[in-house]
């Protein structure tokens, strides 16, 4: 693991901390494979229902290290895999389970990015956000300003970002309903927290096939999805934690689900 990378657990929820603060944890290629790799393992740790993704206070991410990707060869910069290699693009999107972003400070370029591949976003009224690549002749490095971001905020004001490489604060990001809620700094924690524990006391099978569907559903006609929905409510009905979430209902009492 990197050492400006961080991955802890606490009860059923992990939690991935960028921690640069000095960069206001800008990614070198080094912390990017690092990070990818991390968030995977995150993604299979099976002690872990919910992933936290965040920054030390102050700072989530300030992007990719200009200085870190001006020894790269301009031809092969950002080519970290090929088209379909999805877990090197949007790692946080393919993880398995529902993730939360906590935004405290900047997200700009690539961290912005990854906020976008987060499933929820809170923010903190220090955070901002910008994709601003345009202003260094690039378009959005994951694909998910030009794909996920129209998806979030609607078309006109995802090209409004994008074309403007704009710095939006935490008030215009809730407008936009680009994050759920912007709280205090020194409240920032522990909103997520809370939600990250409402959503922890979910089936962790339920929340595989929840996530699937949803980002499937994206592109999918309503036939392709009803086939993946079918499919997935059979194997729910066949799993061990609708059994056990029927019978912690019926004996009421909390439900110990296993993800199996």
């Amino acid at each position: 693991m990197s050492e400006f990378l961080r991955y802890d657990v606490d009860g059923k929820i992990g939690t991935i901390t960028i921690d640069r603060p000095e960069k206001r944890n800008a990614m070198t290629y080094a912390m990017l494979g690092d990070f990818i790799n991390l968030v995977r393992e995150a993604g299979v740790d099976e002690r872990t229902s919910v992933l936290i993704v965040t920054g030390v206070p102050g700072a989530f991410c300030a992007g990719t290290d200009l200085a870190d990707l001006a020894t790269v060869p301009g031809e092969t910069r950002g080519l970290r895999g090929s088209s379909t290699d999805h877990d090197h693009w949007w790692p946080i999107v393919q993880c398995p389970k529902p993730t939360i972003c906590a935004i405290d400070g900047p997200a700009v370029g690539m961290g912005a990015e990854f906020t976008s591949q987060c499933d929820l976003r809170i923010a903190s009224t220090n955070a901002r956000f910008a994709w601003n690549f345009v202003h260094r002749g690039l378009v959005p490095d994951t694909g998910a300003g030009t794909w996920l971001l129209p998806r979030i905020v609607g078309l006109q004001n995802a090209l409004r970002l994008t074309y403007t490489g704009q710095m939006i604060d935490a008030a215009e990001a809730l407008r936009l309903g680009y994050v759920l809620d912007v709280v205090a700094p020194d409240a920032l924690a522990t909103t997520v927290r809370s939600l990250a524990e409402q959503v922890a006391a979910g089936s962790p099978h339920s929340f595989k096939w929840l996530k699937q569907l949803t980002y499937q559903g994206l592109t999918a006609s309503v036939d392709e999805h009803m086939e993946r929905h079918t499919a997935a409510m059979s194997a729910c009905f066949k799993s061990d934690d609708h059994r056990e979430g029927v019978a912690s209902f019926l004996e009421r009492r909390p439900a110990n689900f296993t993800g199996r």
